[in-house]
């Protein structure tokens, strides 16, 4: 019962890593398609019915060398892939990085061909320390794709509404580690929260479309890799991660950190608001300390009510991830010790608790 009581083979880059993950969207027709990476590139498993519980078997979408791939959707559900495409470089001294974007239009068909976005560095061992992109979409069906540069700066790259893309945008700034967190609020604005060794980094677009206003910075020890973002109530973006010494720590401008508990492991955290009981709660899920996915329950912006974590037992590999079926109900995918996807959702009854784990 969870919350009754109280988410290559060339050489690599030093900060590259072998891809991994799972991610979970959710088509027009209301059917859930789970990707991990697996043989031959990532391999894609889709509901047979909205709602579940059956699973087709699964097919493979070709992945061009990539490192790391980031995930999002637009209003009309299509699916947005942007990925760090790794090669040996043309004079076989070296790697060449450039960050590639595909979509699928519609649940379980081909994705269309990759499109690269290149890399803004000319200088060959800056650009092959190019990050890993994070993909959102707007509300006006733009692409925006943010990546920390080979300096430590923060870039980012957005599509025009013709389809066309802009060129990169420089965010002046140093001594970012690891992928920042990214959101799309229901005003139409972006985010983007970023960490180095001693501060926070936070940037706000001014309008819908428009430039980004002066950095914020706030002083937080923030364990490397573990960032995760939520909208918690219109317009307002709600940041957690992981503190070395407190656990998981939820900050949102103006108020915190605030400790929430939790004894997360190695990951960033997944995040999703749900109505428990009749009330506006938040779902968080990480890969515990001890190798198995971990699920805690608030309320919405009442960190002070406490969090209520729980143990699933499920052992995962990476981040789990959160979203919801075609009924409503939470689902939770994770990624096992031997590289197999698992998905439990959530039963009936109060609270929050999942059903068996399911090998797709």
């Amino acid at each position: 019962m969870l919350g009754q009581d109280a988410r290559a083979t060339s050489k690599v880059a030093p900060e590259a890593q072998a891809l991994r993950g799972i991610w979970l969207t959710r088509g027009k027709d209301g059917r859930i398609t789970a990707y991990a990476p697996g043989e031959g590139g990532l391999r894609r498993w889709t509901e047979k019915r909205p709602g579940g519980p059956e699973w087709d078997a699964s097919d493979v979408v070709p992945l061009p060398e990539l490192t790391h791939l980031s995930v999002a959707q637009n209003a009309e559900a299509y699916v947005h892939f942007a990925g760090r495409r790794e090669r040996p470089a043309a004079d076989g001294d070296g790697v060449t990085v450039d960050i590639v974007h595909a979509i699928q239009y519609q649940t379980g068909r081909p994705v269309s061909a990759w499109n690269s976005l290149g890399n803004p560095h000319k200088e060959p061992d800056v650009g092959s320390r190019f990050g890993a992109p994070v993909v959102v979409v707007n509300g006006a069906g733009e692409v925006n794709i943010a990546v920390r540069n080979g300096r430590g700066g923060m870039m980012v790259r957005r599509e025009r509404k013709d389809g066309k893309w802009r060129g990169w945008e420089d965010l002046r700034c140093t001594r970012i580690k690891e992928v920042p967190a990214v959101a799309v609020l229901s005003t139409g604005c972006i985010e983007i929260f970023a960490v180095t060794n001693k501060e926070t980094l936070h940037w706000e677009q001014e309008k819908p479309g428009g430039g980004w206003g002066d950095v914020r910075r706030s002083p937080a020890v923030v364990r490397p890799g573990s960032l995760a973002v939520l909208e918690t109530s219109a317009g307002r973006a709600t940041y957690y991660w992981t503190d070395p010494e407190s656990g998981v720590v939820a900050y949102r401008a103006g108020v915190g950190p605030m400790s929430l508990g939790g004894v997360p492991g190695t990951g960033a955290h997944a995040a999703i608001r749900t109505v428990l009981d009749g009330f506006d709660c938040t779902v968080l899920a990480h890969r515990g300390a001890n190798g198995a996915a971990a699920v805690g329950v608030g309320m919405t912006e009442n960190e002070a009510n406490g969090v209520w974590w729980s143990d699933t037992g499920a052992p995962c590999v990476n981040t789990p991830v959160l979203t919801h079926d075609a009924l409503g109900r939470v689902v939770m995918a994770v990624v096992g010790e031997d590289g197999t996807p698992r998905v439990a959702r959530q039963t009936d009854g109060p609270g929050l608790s999942l059903d068996e784990w399911r090998v797709l």
